[in-house]
């Protein structure tokens, strides 16, 4: 793939620490000697991958090899690139170690996430008021947060649509702990300081939410530059189309770094056990006064949490919440356990074929 510049990030780069290099990663590449650089993934675009590197943006292709295993760069990874100045091409030939992949589940019979994008530093859950308003979404978002091992930060966009945005706030707070609640305008920009102290120099955000939630507004305005595009949402249903279409890794004024993501219409858990807990801090407090260590909070007898759904102290709707989720994440599990099962048994198949193929040829 030839050297070109990238369409993705109009921004300059300088060095490779502003854009999120470090010691681990120096250490990684160092083993690479010759016509080899270091890039981070800026957007991927069907075969082609544009990234950013020191002095500059390019765009390259996949190694042969890496496809043939499925090693596939998200946006926001460190890769290898291969470079032939001679024939004006690179290659990525390997991803470098991850901080951490921000990834959701995805439908189907075999269990798979898919990564949205890697090496976070927060996760800005986006919703807005109005239609698309939804803590049972928010808690979605914020089990995958947390089992990416990135910090979640909620951002309420169109406040100045709310009759009184303090209330939305208040149920927000209600399912998320300590978690930061921001409320903005971006399109006015009211509000849009209070980010301020996440947009740090080297510093990865992602951003994710429904379509139509205001997430490539936001770029706009935190770059002060349209290079997003935006749509209205529609007024009978308040969805928006998807102007966004891939995922793109913009360098803000303030030396942060944000990824734009195109509009998720479903918010699979995967296997992400992990994130329960975390998301969920009351029901496992109050699990521990249970009578039995594995009360499903259904039906059983000395149930404590169904005791304070019944004393106004939890809501059901937190209930039954965590309840669904905990049945879809039963299901994923036993779908990746059997998803293992089939593996082996096409590995072991494949085996086989061998050795036979092996034992004709001697017999020939």
């Amino acid at each position: 793939m030839s050297i070109s510049p990238s369409s993705c990030n109009p921004s300059h780069i300088h060095s490779l620490e502003e854009i999120g290099w470090n010691e681990e990663l120096d250490r990684a590449f160092s083993k690479y000697n010759g016509p080899y650089l270091p890039g981070r993934v800026a957007c991927r675009q069907k075969t082609v991958f544009n990234l950013l590197i020191k002095d500059g943006q390019v765009t390259a292709g996949l190694s042969g090899a890496m496809r043939k295993l499925g090693r596939y760069p998200a946006v926001g990874d460190f890769v290898v690139l291969f470079s032939q100045p001679e024939a004006g091409t690179l290659t990525i030939v390997d991803i470098l170690p991850q901080k951490n992949r921000f990834s959701r589940g995805t439908s189907g019979r075999e269990s798979s996430d898919q990564v949205i994008a890697a090496n976070i530093d927060y996760v800005f859950i986006m919703t807005a008021a109005g239609h698309d308003f939804n803590l049972r979404r928010i808690e979605r978002y914020l089990v995958i947060a947390h089992a990416s091992g990135v910090c979640p930060v909620v951002v309420l966009n169109k406040t100045d649509l709310a009759d009184d945005p303090a209330i939305l706030i208040d149920e927000i707070h209600s399912i998320t702990s300590d978690i930061p609640v921001i409320p903005i305008s971006a399109v006015s920009g009211e509000g849009v300081e209070g980010l301020d102290p996440y947009l740090l120099p080297g510093k990865t955000i992602t951003l994710i939410g429904s379509s139509g939630v205001g997430k490539s507004t936001l770029i706009n305005r935190l770059l002060e530059n349209l290079v997003q595009e935006t749509s209205h949402i529609r007024e009978n249903d308040g969805r928006g189309r998807h102007t966004t279409t891939v995922r793109q890794l913009f360098i803000l004024k303030s030396g942060a770094l944000m990824i734009d993501n195109p509009g998720l219409r479903e918010v699979g858990i995967g296997c992400a056990s992990e994130g329960i807990a975390d998301t969920f801090p009351d029901i496992l407090e109050l699990a521990e006064e249970c009578r039995f260590s594995d009360c499903q909070h259904e039906e059983e007898p000395g149930c404590a949490v169904k005791a304070a759904v019944q004393n106004g102290l939890l809501p059901a709707s937190r209930l039954e919440s965590y309840q669904r989720l905990m049945r879809e994440l039963a299901f994923e599990q036993e779908k990746a356990e059997i998803g293992l099962v089939q593996y082996e048994r096409k590995r072991w198949k494949g085996i086989a074929k061998f050795a036979k193929d092996i034992q004709k040829s001697k017999e020939r």
